[in-house]
């Protein structure tokens, strides 16, 4: 499903325009993004969880140079479903 089906989804349910339904979708996106962008988790009851995971220091390898590097500790962004979620999925 894409940003567009979910749009439509959304704007056929409720009987909201599609142009305010997909200004609200892009807001949400926005926000959640602004919030990870600066360290802060977003918890949403009932769905899941928006947070920010520290991936450690590394050394990779290039075999076909046989050289190695340090990959340094980074931040990444996850999604960690609600049991209620991972309940209606199963």
């Amino acid at each position: 499903m894409t940003k567009a089906d979910i749009v439509n989804e959304i704007s056929k349910s409720s009987g909201i325009d599609k142009a305010k339904v997909l200004e609200t979708v892009e807001k949400f996106m926005e926000t959640v993004k602004d919030s990870l962008a600066n360290g802060e988790n977003v918890y949403l009851r009932g769905f899941g969880s928006f947070i920010i995971k520290t991936r450690s220091q590394k050394t990779a390898r290039n075999i076909s140079k046989s050289t190695t590097i340090i990959i340094p500790e980074h931040n990444i962004p996850a999604f960690k479903p609600a049991k209620v979620f991972m309940d209606q999925v199963k």
